[in-house]
């Protein structure tokens, strides 16, 4: 007889997922909201929004498709959004909306679909690896300007880490608060437990945001969390809905950006905990274990009005060195898969030292040239073999 109970370590699995998530990338999440110049109201509804987002599809896609669908918030979007400069929170909901309609269109249109897929991995790799770099090397930088509070966060993480690399980051930032909060003088925050408020943010749909956030944000999207997504599922026997999973990213995307949440897409790391034959021993009944997870981050959302005043609180420098170590396992993927195959090296070199000079020309970001240069190395190199 086929076994429909929701065992213990469903809800474990899912519980940890959820905390792993939200816990190692919540500060860079706040820092791209403070990088386009979000109030604190506009602040809270932007995690809210991509918290019930994810709750939305994680819950229609696995009841839906019978396969454990567990979404996450872009990561390296996130990063990409902090780096940016000159964006006020309207472009950027409006790139966040352009983002999401991309991603819905290329589910729908096989040619867009082929034409990404078209970009080599090392200089879609490249372009990451430039956008992360930075947010790593102000670890070192926050180390040596204020090393009684950071250089405790980095014991942590590395000691933690020797034990559970998911769970390091985490540690890391409960570390934070606790120093913070103790002897790194932050004020004690105003919180007041009340269901969370959605704040609508008008889009404005600006070119040049369009083009230097909106696009690249969609790239590293579709690269660096879809694909990885979709061949967790695969290397544990299920076989992804593509169509259907782009599609209700993409639609839900679009619309909780207008509440300032950036795009959500598939989760590899975390997905992985969620995955495992731990986690269910019958394999048909394991997408339960995306409902619970969208469970967690419902509550997660409407505890927004705790959680993001304490962290908000803490010293710029913390939270900066939190996020930069949640960005370092990242890191390491992207400049593997940039330099891997020996044909696009140097178009990926390209792309990585464009984008990560930070330069801007136009009113277009860094992200967009840097994928620019590598594109247009790439064709001279391809030219030059014929």
């Amino acid at each position: 007889m086929r076994s429909t109970s929701l065992p213990v370590s469903m809800i474990s699995a899912a519980l940890v997922a959820a905390l792993v998530g939200y816990g190692s990338t919540i500060a860079l999440v706040l820092a791209a909201a403070a990088a386009v110049g979000a109030d604190a109201g506009q602040t809270a509804s932007w995690v809210a929004a991509i918290c019930f987002s994810k709750a939305i599809g994680s819950a229609l896609l696995s009841s839906w498709k019978k396969v454990p669908m567990v979404l996450a918030w872009s990561t390296p979007g996130a990063a990409l959004i902090a780096a940016s400069t000159g964006v006020d929170i309207h472009q950027a909901a409006g790139a966040f909306i352009f983002a999401g309609g991309l991603i819905t269109l290329t589910a729908a249109i096989r040619p867009l679909n082929r034409a990404v897929n078209a970009i080599p991995t090392g200089v879609a790799s490249g372009m990451l690896a430039g956008v992360l770099l930075p947010f790593t090397m102000a670890v070192a930088l926050h180390a040596a300007s204020a090393p009684v509070l950071v250089l405790p966060l980095i014991a942590v993480f590395l000691l933690v880490r020797l034990v559970n690399p998911l769970m390091a980051v985490l540690a890391a930032l409960v570390a934070g608060l606790v120093i913070a909060f103790s002897y790194g003088g932050a004020p004690p925050p105003s919180i007041g437990v009340e269901w969370t408020l959605l704040t609508f943010i008008a889009p404005h749909f600006d070119p040049a945001t369009l083009l230097g956030l909106g696009l690249p944000l969609y790239l590293v999207t579709m690269a660096s969390q879809n694909l990885p997504g979709f061949a967790v599922l695969r290397a544990n026997g299920y076989e992804p809905p593509v169509t259907e999973a782009l599609s209700v990213t993409g639609v839900l995307s679009s619309f909780f950006a207008l509440f300032g949440a950036h795009t959500i897409n598939m989760a590899a790391i975390t997905a992985a905990i969620c995955l495992g034959d731990d986690v269910h021993p019958d394999r048909s009944q394991r997408w339960k274990v995306g409902v619970v997870y969208a469970l967690v981050w419902t509550t997660l959302g409407l505890s927004g009005p705790v959680i993001v005043p304490a962290i908000l609180a803490m010293p710029p420098e913390i939270i900066a060195v939190v996020a930069g170590l949640a960005l370092i396992p990242p890191l390491i993927g992207a400049l593997v898969s940039a330099f891997e195959a020996q044909a696009t090296r140097f178009a990926a070199a390209a792309t990585f030292a464009v984008t990560a000079s930070g330069v801007a020309a136009f009113g277009i970001g860094a992200a967009f040239w840097g994928l620019l240069a590598g594109l247009l190395v790439h064709v001279l190199d391809q030219r030059k073999r014929i």
